[in-house]
């Protein structure tokens, strides 16, 4: 083999060794659609979550179905942590949520009034 190839060779093997390295951002374990639940004292309340986090900044929404949506707000995501508000239309009442994602699930509390609940969410499909 000609020795001029060897530099060109060794470039091209360095670049796809590290090409397959490289991390894919939307692979971020918060992103995607979520099965929400929580119990409270008038029953269950269920949701279909979709999140998306870029850098730290955590956004998306709450689909209660029947036209009723809530954004998150002042979301943040921290690896598998996140925290984030819901305000319910507009009332004086907001939750304060926290959340630990692992895998496929996810599992935390909703702070309001002085209250805390737990809630939990699978991955959707």
């Amino acid at each position: 083999m000609n020795r001029r190839l060897y530099p060109a060779i060794l470039m091209l093997t360095l670049l796809s060794a590290l090409s397959s390295c490289a991390t894919d951002p939307a692979s971020s374990p918060v992103d995607g659609s979520w099965d929400f639940t929580m119990s409270g004292p008038f029953g269950a309340v269920t949701a279909t979550v979709t999140m998306v986090s870029s850098g730290d900044t955590l956004t998306g929404s709450f689909d209660l179905g029947g036209g009723r949506s809530w954004p998150i707000e002042d979301g943040v995501a921290n690896g598998g942590e996140i925290s984030f508000s819901i305000d319910r239309d507009g009332s004086p009442l907001v939750y304060n949520m926290s959340a630990t994602i692992d895998g496929d699930s996810a599992a935390g509390t909703a702070s309001a009034m002085g209250t805390e609940v737990p809630w939990t969410m699978t991955r959707g499909s």
